[in-house]
C-alpha cells in the first residue's frame, strides 16, 4: 500500500528498516524460528498502522489504532507466534483482531485463521484490509472474544492479544486435543500462559511478562 503511494525509494527504505527490525528487535531477543522470521518479513507492518504513523511502523513499540487499542510491538507478535509452534496445517483462533497485523502473520504460519474483534468498526476495517492485501485464509467477525468462536472449533491453537485475570473457560473447551492456547493472564502485571491440552488435562507453562489491553466481554472472568 504505502510504497506505491510514497514512491519506490521510500518503499526500498521501508524494506530496509523492516529487515533491520527483524534482526535487531526480534532475532536479537532470541526468536530464531525461520518460519516466524520469514512471516515477519513478508507481512509489512506499515500496511496495518494509521497512515499518519507509517514512518513509525518499524519502531520498537506498539502504536495506537483507535478505540483505545494498539497494534502490538513486532517482537511480541513474533514471540507469541513462535510459542504456538505452528507447522502450517493448523486451524487457529485469534482473540483481538485489532488492525489485523498479527492475523496476517498467523495466516502465513497456519492453514486457516479465525479472528474475533469486539469492536465492529475495527473488525470491518481489518477484514477489508486483509482482503485487499490478499489474505484469503482468514475469517473475521465482530463478537465477544471471551466466548471464542464455538461453531468453528475445535482449534489447534488459540492466541489472545487482550488480557484477563483468568483464561475464559469457553476458550479452553474449544481447544483441540494436543492443541496450544496462549493467553496474557493478569491485571496490572501480566504473564503469558501457554496451555497444552493433553489426554489427562491441561499442562500450563508460564512465559514472560507482557502488557496488553484488558479483555472486554461477558465472560472475561475477574475482569
Amino acid at each position: 500500500m504505502y510504497p506505491e503511494i510514497l514512491g519506490k525509494k521510500y518503499g526500498d527504505y521501508l524494506a530496509f528498516i523492516r529487515r533491520a527490525m527483524i534482526k535487531e528487535q526480534i532475532e536479537a531477543r532470541g526468536v530464531t524460528d525461520p518460519r516466524v522470521l520469514a512471516a515477519m518479513d513478508k507481512v509489512w507492518r506499515h500496511n496495518f498502522v494509521p497512515e499518519d504513523l507509517v514512518t513509525r511502523a518499524y519502531e520498537d513499540y506498539p502504536l495506537p489504532i483507535g478505540r483505545g487499542q494498539q497494534i502490538p510491538q513486532a517482537y511480541i507478535v513474533a514471540l507469541m507466534c513462535g510459542m504456538l509452534e505452528l507447522k502450517g496445517t493448523e486451524r487457529v483462533l485469534e482473540i483481538g483482531t485489532g488492525s489485523g497485523y498479527q492475523t496476517a502473520v498467523l495466516s502465513e504460519l497456519a492453514a486457516k485463521v479465525f479472528t474475533v474483534e469486539i469492536f465492529q468498526d475495527l473488525a470491518d476495517a481489518a477484514r477489508a484490509r486483509l482482503e485487499r492485501l490478499g489474505y484469503s485464509g482468514v475469517d473475521c467477525k465482530a463478537g465477544d472474544g471471551a466466548q471464542g468462536w464455538p461453531e468453528k472449533g475445535p482449534f489447534d491453537a488459540i492466541i489472545a492479544t487482550c488480557a484477563a485475570p483468568e483464561i475464559p473457560p469457553a476458550l479452553k473447551t474449544q481447544l483441540a486435543a494436543g492443541g496450544r492456547l496462549l493467553f496474557p493472564a493478569g491485571g496490572t502485571e501480566q504473564k503469558l500462559l501457554l496451555l497444552r491440552r493433553t489426554e489427562p488435562g491441561f499442562v500450563e507453562v508460564t512465559g514472560p511478562s507482557v502488557s496488553f489491553a484488558r479483555m472486554l466481554g461477558g465472560d472475561a472472568r475477574g475482569s
